[in-house]
């Protein structure tokens, strides 16, 4: 029996994370199995569907009427922490960023729910009341759910936002001479792939945690000052948040571009240096605390990356791992760069320009 740092009693102590094969955003199906399948359905023919599956953006965009559209996105994971309030937390965040990339403002969840049969029934109601409070700090009512019984325990929520059809960030349109911007630290799947190893150093995962149940409220908010600033000019030519494929799988999927919608593929130079990483990640990458994903991440993106051979074996490695509830890839405007900055700045919201976009070349991104 114990009391968790709440002061909430629980009947046992169960380390969540030693229940799951795969943790957070590292479990998501090969992206190159989910890809194929993908390639294989019929495009959307509803001319309502603004934005669907066929550019694996963030979320879907379903028209409403004049000046209103629904923003619609599912996200569930097993633990990725041990704690079961934070763990209900940051998959409460995880889910919302999907709303906030697209530039939505989340209003109705659905909770999604597998818990094994035996399970202590408190545990799953310290996790439905970690993501409960995310979701009132978000001003997004929880309005059902449904759970199945499931040994590998799930959590997470459907989301519904709202937005301006007009006003919709896109993961494709980066055009040749944007800069490439990042929000948060790197590392989430390093680190949590160390912490079911139990060599998780207590500062690394404090950190890790932190980033990974804050909303990215604070970074919409901030790309939407640099739209009013720019009124007409529209400087924010694509927007995405990084989770389970990699800074460098969501990378490809930007500059892939979308050429039915005459957004043509662009190339990436990124910089590793110029990103922030958590405490210990470097280190936990250089122990080899890789994931499945991560490696299922490198087997799939790998031929679309060059690294110059400055690039040591642990950064590759962490642009490849995968993140949960990561930070925005932004793609702006090399004149906007800067006031961009300074408003994540006012929001509190960590961010670094990683980069920048080139004309359509061979290879598709190049890291320096």
């Amino acid at each position: 029996m114990f009391w968790n740092k709440r002061g909430v009693f629980l009947a046992t102590q169960v380390k969540l994370t030693a229940m799951a094969k795969a943790a957070g955003c590292a479990a998501k199906l090969n992206p190159a199995t989910l890809d194929a399948i993908l390639r294989k359905l019929p495009r959307q023919t509803d001319p309502r569907v603004l934005v669907g599956f066929d550019t694996n953006d963030d979320a879907g965009i379903y028209l409403i009427g004049e000046g209103l559209a629904l923003v619609q996105t599912v996200d569930f994971f097993t633990p990725i922490v041990d704690d079961p309030f934070l763990f209900g937390q940051i998959a409460a965040a995880n889910a919302l960023s999907d709303v906030y990339a697209m530039g939505g403002r989340p209003v109705s969840s659905l909770s999604i729910v597998g818990f094994p049969e035996k399970g202590d029934p408190e545990i799953l109601e310290q996790i439905m009341r970690g993501g409960l409070d995310k979701m009132k700090e978000a001003k997004c009512s929880v309005i059902g759910g449904h759970s199945i019984r499931n040994e590998d325990m799930l959590f997470g929520y459907a989301v519904t936002g709202l937005i301006n059809p007009k006003s919709v960030w896109r993961n494709v349109g980066a055009k040749p001479g944007d800069m490439l911007l990042f929000t948060k630290p790197l590392g989430t799947g390093v680190i949590t792939t160390a912490l079911k190893k139990e060599r998780a150093a207590p500062e690394s995962l404090a950190a890790a945690v932190a980033a990974m149940s804050t909303l990215n409220a604070g970074a919409a908010a901030a790309l939407r000052e640099v739209e009013e600033k720019a009124q007409a000019l529209r400087p924010i030519h694509a927007v995405t948040d990084v989770t389970g494929f990699s800074l460098l799988g969501h990378a490809r999927e930007m500059a892939l571009g979308d050429p039915a919608q005459g957004l043509q593929p662009v190339s990436f130079e990124i910089d590793h240096a110029s990103f922030s990483y958590f405490p210990g990640a470097i280190e936990a990458a250089r122990e080899g605390h890789l994931s499945g994903g991560l490696k299922n991440n490198r087997a799939f993106i790998g031929e679309c990356v060059v690294f110059a051979s400055g690039v040591a074996a642990e950064f590759q490695d962490l642009l490849f791992d995968p993140q949960t509830s990561g930070g925005f890839l932004v793609a702006i405007g090399p004149e906007h760069a800067d006031f961009a900055l300074s408003a994540f700045e006012r929001h509190n919201v960590s961010a670094h320009r990683v980069g920048r976009v080139l004309p359509k070349r061979n290879p598709l991104i190049q890291v320096l």
